[in-house]
């Protein structure tokens, strides 16, 4: 009885053995340069002219509270020499309080630029993905890598990367 069953463990080993090369073979792997890809998609540059255009926005109104402070900093140096002390005080308070303003907007901007970046690129990623996943399925990859965090390419390697501009339009 152990005969048989020693036999037959046997067989069924060398036929994993077998097959496991021509599984491993079966395997279709690709790679492909998402930043490349992603730069080339058109709504790239359309968010560009967008995130440009609100940039802008913050900027000219940071530089209007700048200017406002400067002009505030130098009557208060050009009169503090007669002004009283408690209207000096209260001077002094009131440039610090705009300079606080100031700060907090410029970080409430940075936040808020950032978020409108990710919301603006959020439908772009995903379409590229989607791109990635179609052409994937279609030609029976196994796996398609980001080439950019790959240590290594083999020269058997596939690009997958003409096959998901195509499949996004982009030439």
């Amino acid at each position: 009885m152990f005969k048989v069953y020693n036999t037959t463990m046997k067989k069924i080993i060398i036929t994993i053995m077998l097959a496991l090369p021509m599984l491993a073979s079966a395997q279709k792997f690709g790679h492909i340069n998402t930043q490349e890809l992603f730069t080339q998609m058109p709504e790239v540059a359309q968010v560009k002219l967008k995130m440009d255009t609100i940039q802008g926005q913050y900027e000219a109104q940071l530089a209007s509270m700048n200017e406002e402070i400067q002009k505030k900093m130098q009557d208060y140096q050009s009169q503090e020499a007669t002004m009283a002390d408690a209207v000096k005080q209260i001077r002094q308070q009131e440039l610090q309080e705009m300079q606080q303003r100031i700060q907090l907007f410029y970080q409430t901007a940075e936040q808020d630029i950032q978020k409108k970046q990710q919301e603006l690129l959020a439908p772009i990623h995903e379409k590229m993905a989607k791109a990635i996943k179609a052409v994937g399925e279609r030609e029976g990859y196994t796996y398609i890598f980001d080439s950019q965090a790959m240590v290594h390419v083999g020269n058997d390697a596939i690009d997958a990367t003409p096959a998901v501009k195509k499949e996004l339009g982009i030439k």
